[in-house]
């Protein structure tokens, strides 16, 4: 067994004594049952609030290209901001366990507002089996997570599916975003959403290209389906 393999197999006392866990965002040490994020950065996150709000910032965004029910996001994703990182870490840090969490802390807002309550199934904004490959997961996928398991609903993936391989969003910019995800999505089993009240996941909304093109194709796809819209962060 090689050292990696033996720091793995360590006993949990013994391996948080060697490797502490500290803030993915301030890097500060966490004292023993803190969660995964320190005090002072709970408080300092810039959250929107706007899942408490029928009509927000975000649900005025989307609605302008996609009927959706309720649209929320979590926090303001803050150039210069430490939290920018934090989405960093998760994104392309294989900090995956961070969105899990993030997703599980906006589930608990999503579940106390009392307007995401009827939600049947929450999609994850899916990736081309190229990038994931590259990747190893799908960040959104965590996230959806996270949100089913103070939510309650499941998640349901494999059925709306990346048809074609596209440049990241943050490599393009303002108008070719939209034609950079044009018809680079559908849905395998649309029977099986019929009727079903859908909650789209994705991490960050920056022009809603993407999440609309997801939706769109969901509501031209499945009869009788109705979207909302919940995004970890929203660029400002």
């Amino acid at each position: 067994m090689n050292l990696s393999e033996t720091i793995k197999h360590l006993p949990g006392d013994v391996y948080r004594l060697f490797f502490p866990p500290v803030c993915p965002v301030c890097d500060s040490p966490l004292p023993e049952g803190a969660g995964f994020m320190c005090a002072l950065c709970r408080f300092e996150i810039p959250l929107t609030g706007y899942w408490e709000e029928t009509d927000n910032p975000v649900k005025e965004q989307l609605s302008a290209h996609l009927p959706v029910r309720h649209a929320s996001a979590f926090f303001h994703y803050v150039p210069g901001s430490p939290f920018r990182g934090l989405v960093h870490r998760f994104k392309y840090q294989g900090g995956w366990r961070y969105a899990r969490d993030m997703g599980e802390w906006f589930g608990s807002c999503l579940a106390g507002s009392g307007l995401y309550g009827d939600v049947d199934f929450i999609v994850p904004i899916p990736l081309h089996p190229r990038k994931f490959f590259r990747r190893g997961y799908n960040q959104s996928e965590y996230i959806a997570q996270g949100i089913s398991r103070a939510l309650g609903a499941p998640v349901c993936t494999g059925n709306l599916v990346r048809t074609r391989h596209s440049k990241s969003q943050t490599k393009v910019e303002g108008r070719r975003r939209w034609d950079n995800v044009h018809g680079a999505f559908g849905v395998r089993h649309p029977e099986l959403l019929a009727g079903r009240h859908i909650l789209l996941v994705d991490d960050v909304l920056t022009t809603g290209s993407t999440l609309v093109a997801a939706g769109g194709e969901l509501l031209r796809t499945v009869e009788d389906v109705s979207i909302s819209i919940a995004a970890l962060a929203v660029a400002e």
